[in-house]
């Protein structure tokens, strides 16, 4: 299946901890599989080294400890109307975190994509 994002598209991020689950999966598991579902064109997972957020409480890789809770950043980038509809199901899986909306510019999307 081939996905076109319009040139004019949205970047959604949301940050939340890395410990964060959603029924019995990670958080960011849970996230990226109801992403696809929804047919959005893709998702990313990042693991942070070191962060802090509302509660200022420092997460870092650096304090040997088996539970780091280690800052996670997902982006998803796609049209205004499917990351919209994206964001209802979104707030109802997420207890706590951040999620930020921004336009983008998409100048490139696979391999096969005809030059202007």
């Amino acid at each position: 299946m081939n996905m076109q994002i319009p040139r004019d598209a949205v970047l959604l991020r949301i940050f939340f901890g890395e410990d964060d689950k959603y029924e019995h999966l990670p958080l960011y598991e849970a996230i990226v599989l109801k992403a696809r579902e929804m047919h959005l064109a893709g998702a990313t997972v990042i693991r942070g080294h070191v962060g802090f957020g509302h509660s200022a409480r420092l997460h870092t890789t650096k304090i040997l400890r088996l539970s780091q809770d280690l800052p996670i950043v997902i982006e998803i980038v796609d049209a205004q109307e499917k990351i919209d509809a994206f964001l209802p199901v979104l707030e109802a899986m997420m207890s706590s975190g951040l999620v930020t909306l921004e336009k983008v510019q998409v100048l490139q999307y696979g391999t096969d994509m005809l030059r202007p």
